[in-house]
């Protein structure tokens, strides 16, 4: 049986308390908590567990297989660091780290050690996407020519990192996934309507070698809330929306095509409006899955989809995209 502690029983803590203690081959062991009244209201839900302050009872702790940190990202370093190196296998609420050099670093650590560095993508693990993924690597929407995502809503401001930090690394990951895919290139705009500079508002764009063009549009200051995805193919397009209840997923049978005019030296495109298709997808809990996969990933069954690369490589993009926000724009490489 996998025993795991967990740092962390907020916001997002949690759920991932919740979903670690449901599985069947796994024991949940500790749930390690500094706010009183956050250890008072975990002790009441979960008896069974050790509810401790000390993170140093978990790093001791020599039965203990895995460590799951649901901190805040400037404590998510040092935290790892220290569960790499007492021989326990990692897992880290996104993002994986607040810069690339400390990404970096924890990789290399975690492969030294023979250990499992896993991120909380959590949206890898849903239907929807996985849906998606399994469609576009059939061919069935064609060549990728476009992705436009929207991630937008009425806060909540973070006083540590900008919007692209906080919303962003969701719909990056998603990307990575489905594409299979590395940028070559970004360019990033944001604004700050606050005297703290942090960005609230921000615009980012991914560019491919193969013409392939991403776009995120991020928001804490919006009316309402969008979780949103355009994906054009050269075959079909696809609507992904989070926000429907069941319907998530719509794709049009809609494209176009480009033919020379000789004679006018001009070209024409030639447009195709078809039907639209609403796929039924799986609606098993998200967070439930990317758990089975840590665990499975520790006793070495698989290779987790939400891997340490893919962590780093969402890292990478959010520092060079705050760059050329700083920069005013100006586009950034990302070979």
């Amino acid at each position: 049986m996998t025993k795991i502690g967990i740092v962390g029983f907020g916001y997002w803590g949690k759920n991932l308390v919740r979903n670690f203690n449901n599985l069947e081959d796994c024991t949940l062991e500790y749930v390690c908590e500094k706010n009183e009244e956050l250890v008072s209201k975990c002790k009441q839900m979960y008896p069974a567990v050790h509810v401790v302050s000390d993170y140093n009872l978990l790093l001791k702790d020599k039965s203990l297989d895995g460590i799951v940190i649901a901190t805040p990202v400037d404590s998510h370093f040092e935290l790892a660091k220290l569960a790499l190196e007492n021989n326990k296998h990692v897992l880290v609420e996104k993002p994986l780290t607040d810069s690339l050099d400390k990404a970096k670093q924890l990789q290399a650590l975690s492969e030294s050690k023979g250990k499992v560095l896993m991120v909380d993508h959590t949206f890898l693990y849903t239907g929807a996407i996985r849906y998606l993924k399994k469609h576009l690597e059939q061919g069935e929407y064609g060549k990728i020519n476009y992705i436009d995502s929207t991630r937008i809503n009425l806060g909540l401001f973070q006083h540590d990192v900008n919007v692209l930090w906080d919303l962003a690394p969701h719909d990056i990951s998603i990307v990575s996934y489905l594409t299979g895919k590395r940028p070559t290139s970004l360019q990033a705009t944001g604004i700050s309507h606050t005297d703290n500079g942090i960005e609230n508002i921000a615009f980012l764009t991914l560019k491919y070698d193969d013409k392939l063009i991403v776009h995120f549009n991020c928001s804490w200051v919006s009316p309402v809330k969008m979780r949103q995805m355009l994906i054009g193919g050269d075959k079909k397009m696809v609507v992904y929306n989070d926000m429907e209840p069941t319907e998530k997923i719509k794709i049009y049978d809609t494209g176009f095509k480009v033919r020379s005019d000789q004679e006018k030296k001009m070209f024409i495109a030639d447009y195709r409006v078809g039907d639209i298709y609403v796929p039924k997808v799986p609606m098993t809990e998200a967070l439930s899955l990317m758990a089975e996969d840590f665990i499975s990933a520790i006793n070495g069954e698989s290779t987790p989809e939400s891997n340490a690369q893919l962590g780093v490589d969402v890292v990478e993009i959010l520092e060079k995209a705050e760059l050329s926000i700083k920069n005013n724009g100006q586009e950034v490489s990302l070979n």
